[in-house]
């Protein structure tokens, strides 16, 4: 390698400035790459690794098309693949951890086959520190790109290639709205849509903001098409994504436009099933529990993270609620929906989490009776205001907090799936199961992720189902006649 060129490089300062009078940019995505990039990668290789939420997993699907345009093959052994691209995370420093390691192991090939091209794009790659550590410490990583910028992939790919260098792309800005983008679904009958980019909400913890830049919503229209679109192409299910689904449209300027108009539109177009995540307790309207109540396609599940019962640490987290707005909007949500499948976020050990702070989440935890829960314990992002925060927690505690967490969660998620027994769903089969391949799996019209011992035949298929035993976190079934 002669030289590294750096385009740009993540900026936590810039990231986080917002210029909130103007409604985002919207503009077409690049789709066109050169004649020599396309006969040098025709028939080549890649692989292509994607940690993280389901927003990265749709950013992979673009990635993926975008690969596959070029006539390139996606496999899964690096040692033979051209290109092995990481689309990482970083919501947790385990998850940037890991891809560490990855590279390590990748070394040896990379300095015996110097045309192989390492590449990072994603969440990671809009940090400061980790991209300085990588570009110090592994400097055959010959491409790191954003989250901004996917669509700029081939232009880097060719300068990579035919001018020899290292290329470092990662613009820090607020972000456009880019639409037509190419895709390539990993799935054949569930299916990713963005509904909207990134979060304004600057929770103390997250990085996401800095990361995925402003919150910038597509048009009901956009969004509402690409339904359709998939529906015409035989999906059966959509998820609509968003950093805080209940704050769509705000930056669109018009109070005609909200989460619950969206959420109506797309169940107008019939499509077999309708979900949507992630939720923000703070800006929860209650006609949106209205509109999943009339729609039989919108399903009798919600994400709602909570993150702590305490109200002194949901202030310090800057989440703009109390323990006491959390369970109203539960209360309003089991009025309308009595059976609803609850699931939330969790984190414990926040800076100076007290033990009644933690008492209070357990108490909340007590009365929700989640059906499942993400639940962690605390990673300090770099850059982030709650990483200047002090802390006098030791990891001991932590664990011990955790354990007593997860121990409550694993309780009702028990009681609430024994509950299930002998009662009928519907599921949406997807797959073989992966512990058992004599049994067929797939989530019902809650989220229950359901086994049934059937003919593959029926993976695609949204069929009745007689719950007949469970487990704490699945559940056991037979076909109905």
């Amino acid at each position: 390698m002669n030289k590294t060129k750096i385009i740009s490089f993540p900026d936590l300062q810039k990231a986080a400035k917002r210029q909130l009078k103007n409604i985002p940019d919207i503009r077409e995505a690049n789709k066109l790459a050169s004649k020599r990039l396309k006969e040098y990668l025709a028939g080549k290789s890649y692989c292509l690794f994607t940690s993280g939420c389901q927003a990265n997993v749709r950013d992979s699907e673009i990635i993926k098309a975008y690969l596959d345009n070029l006539n390139m093959k996606q496999i899964e052994d690096v040692n033979t693949a051209s290109l092995i691209l990481f689309n990482t995370c970083a919501i947790r420093e385990n998850a940037e951890t890991k891809i560490y390691g990855e590279l390590g192991h990748l070394k040896p090939l990379a300095l015996n086959d110097k045309d192989k091209i390492i590449g990072i794009c994603g969440c990671m790659a809009q940090e400061e520190k980790p991209i300085t550590y990588i570009k110090e410490k592994f400097p055959f990583v010959r491409l790191i790109f954003g989250t901004h910028n996917i669509d700029d992939i081939y232009s880097l790919l060719d300068e990579v290639i035919f001018n020899d260098e290292r290329l470092i792309d990662v613009p820090s800005i607020e972000g456009s709205v880019v639409e037509n983008y190419p895709s390539t679904r990993f799935e054949k009958y569930k299916a990713f849509v963005n509904i909207m980019y990134g979060c304004d909400n600057f929770c103390t913890y997250c990085i996401v903001p800095y990361t995925r830049g402003r919150q910038r919503s597509r048009s009901i229209e956009s969004v509402v098409n690409e339904v359709i679109s998939l529906k015409e192409q035989g999906y059966k299910e959509v998820t609509l994504l968003g950093q805080n689904v209940n704050a769509y449209g705000v930056d669109l300027k018009d109070e005609n436009i909200t989460f619950a108009k969206l959420l109506e539109e797309v169940a107008k177009t019939g499509i077999e099933r309708v979900r949507f995540t992630t939720s923000h307790p703070a800006y929860f309207t209650l006609d949106v529990f209205d509109v999943m109540a009339k729609y039989p396609n919108i399903m009798k599940a919600l994400h709602l993270p909570l993150q702590s019962g305490s109200d002194n640490i949901l202030l310090r987290m800057n989440r703009h609620y109390t323990n006491e707005k959390y369970l109203y909007l539960v209360d309003e949500l089991r009025k309308r929906i009595p059976d609803i499948y609850l699931t939330t976020d969790i984190i414990v050990g926040f800076p100076n989490e007290t033990d009644e702070d933690f008492e209070k989440t357990i108490e909340l935890c007590n009365k929700v009776k989640f059906d499942n829960a993400f639940t962690f314990i605390y990673s300090k992002r770099d850059g982030t205001p709650a990483a200047k925060m002090q802390d006098k927690i030791s990891d001991k505690t932590k664990s011990e907090r955790f354990s007593i967490l997860q121990q409550t969660i694993d309780k009702y998620a028990t009681i609430n799936a024994q509950n299930m027994v002998n009662k009928t769903v519907e599921v949406l089969f997807d797959g073989v199961s992966k512990r058992d391949k004599n049994m067929i799996s797939g989530y019902d019209n809650y989220f229950h992720l359901v086994h049934v011992k059937a003919n593959p035949s029926i993976i695609g298929k949204i069929l009745k189902v007689k719950i007949v035993s469970s487990h704490t976190y699945s559940l056991i079934g037979e076909i109905c006649d």
